[in-house]
């Protein structure tokens, strides 16, 4: 098979290219925006956490054990908190489950770039990764999509595809262009759903990896260490906290994430000397001025930073015209954010992409790589798991930004009271969603029916333990 394009060069993109390859498909076009795999952007520095569901990928490629050299293993989460005074505490999380398989951290340009490696070492014949370029139109023409490209140097070069991969993100275009051409459907509509963590504004201040944490010499962080550093304000609109992923390689920038409301004061700063000022009051406990220069200050003053978007998803993934086996067709499939976007309360936007082209490989094997049979079935066996993906966004750690105490402390104990539970009666009662999502052989639909099971448990015992509480109280009387 040959003659693919893919819009969107990050993880799914990337993924899909390589997937194909080993398949055996060849003059496969991926589109990227950016100039280049590695390219670091403050803004969009994720720190990316994958899991056993992101290496299924890996290992069908054969390389996550280039991964974990890359990256900080995530068998214990330890998070070192450092209050306004200075003090520090450093605790074991119990968010990460002992028992799954090994996940690994990196910045979201080393596990991009890794990809990229992959493709120049082994599948130049078979990939061409064009960079500073992006799909400006899709136009349908008959039983074929033509696809309309621009690069940066405003040249424009036009694709037939038998297979477009819509992997470019919430605002796909490809998406888009298939609600257009739907007519009054809503298949490839975002359906929307609310959750306590949308709507939260984030900007990132670039730090060295290795920063002073004191005026002290030699008091310095750990790159493999996580940190909360806490601010010395009060009060929703105004306390903040510095948020720090672990990092493997001491060479590369360090990020620490602002989260809060849109209305929190650090959003309203217009100047680098009110920025310079507020930071410098809200953490007397690091020596800024040897931390941030005034170009990081100017540049995140000047930033528009991001907001989590709202969980959502399309019903609809695939779309085919024409016949693509025999070069009359093109057929589209939507992989990753252009199909499932949220939050990254569970870390699942990487993992769930990968393990959408881990299906996507396993349907074109069952069918002979027939795309008018795989993608049906593609459709088939992802929609009820994408679904409850979505659900699980909704439920499972949406709290993790303070933005509500009493909240984050009913989801604590829920958190606790399941995992206890679970210890005691494992027959009965299952652990937190939370911790069950990092179950790589369960799938998102398994999850949600054993965490709705377990609720159910709950609400049952709940209710005949009021029961018998109000006969006590009535034999009493």
């Amino acid at each position: 098979m040959e003659n693919v394009v893919i819009i969107g060069g990050g993880p799914a993109g990337l993924g899909t290219a390589l997937m194909l390859a080993k398949r055996g498909w060849k003059d496969i076009t991926v589109l990227e925006k950016r100039p280049s795999a590695d390219y670091y952007e403050p803004d969009k520095s994720f720190s990316y956490q994958i899991d056993g569901r992101g290496q299924k990928f890996t290992d069908l490629m054969g390389i996550t054990t280039k991964l974990a050299d890359l990256s900080v293993p995530n068998t214990e989460f330890y998070f070192t908190i450092i209050q306004k005074d200075g003090k520090r505490k450093t605790i074991k999380l119990p968010i990460a489950d002992p028992n799954r398989k090994t996940a690994y951290w990196l910045p979201r340009a080393s596990f991009v770039n890794l990809f990229y490696q992959e493709i120049e070492q082994h599948w130049q014949d078979s990939i061409q990764v064009l960079f500073n370029t992006k799909c400006v139109e899709i136009r349908h023409k008959k039983e074929q999509l033509e696809i309309i490209t621009q690069s940066q140097d405003k040249d424009r070069l036009s694709f037939t595809p038998i297979l477009l991969v819509g992997c470019d993100g919430l605002n796909s275009i490809v998406r888009q262009t298939l609600h257009q051409l739907e007519g009054e459907g809503n298949s490839f509509e975002m359906q929307q759903f609310p959750s306590a963590s949308s709507g939260l504004k984030y900007k990132v201040l670039t730090l060295p990896c290795q920063f002073p944490l004191s005026d002290r010499e030699g008091d310095v962080a750990q790159c493999k260490m996580a940190y909360g550093i806490r601010s010395s304000f009060k009060g929703s609109k105004k306390a903040i906290s510095l948020g720090l992923l672990p990092l493997k390689n001491p060479d590369r920038p360090r990020t620490a994430n602002i989260i809060a409301y849109p209305d929190h004061q650090i959003w309203q700063l217009e100047t680098k000397e009110e920025v310079a000022h507020f930071l410098t009051q809200a953490f007397p406990q690091l020596p800024l001025k040897q931390i941030l220069s005034p170009e990081e200050i100017a540049r995140f003053t000047a930033s528009d930073g991001g907001t989590f978007p709202i969980p959502q998803y399309c019903s609809g993934l695939y779309q085919i015209w024409g016949q693509p086996q025999e070069n009359q067709g093109t057929a589209v499939i939507l992989l990753g954010d252009a199909v499932h976007c949220f939050p990254p309360d569970i870390g699942q936007g990487v993992n769930s992409a990968l393990e959408d082209v881990c299906l996507l490989q396993q349907t074109l094997a069952e069918t002979q790589d027939n795309l008018s049979q795989a993608l049906p079935c593609y459709q088939s066996l992802r929609q009820a798991d994408i679904k409850a993906l979505i659900r699980l966004v909704q439920i499972s750690y949406p709290w993790q930004y303070g933005q509500n105490l009493l909240q984050k402390r009913l989801w604590s104990l829920n958190f606790f009271l399941r995992f206890l539970l679970s210890r005691v009666f494992p027959f009965l009662f299952k652990p937190h969603s939370f911790l069950l999502i990092q179950n790589h052989e369960l799938s998102y639909s398994e999850i949600m029916r054993l965490s709705n099971r377990t609720t159910r448990v709950l609400f049952i015992l709940g209710g005949l333990v009021i029961l018998l509480l109000a006969m006590s109280w009535i034999n009493v009387r």
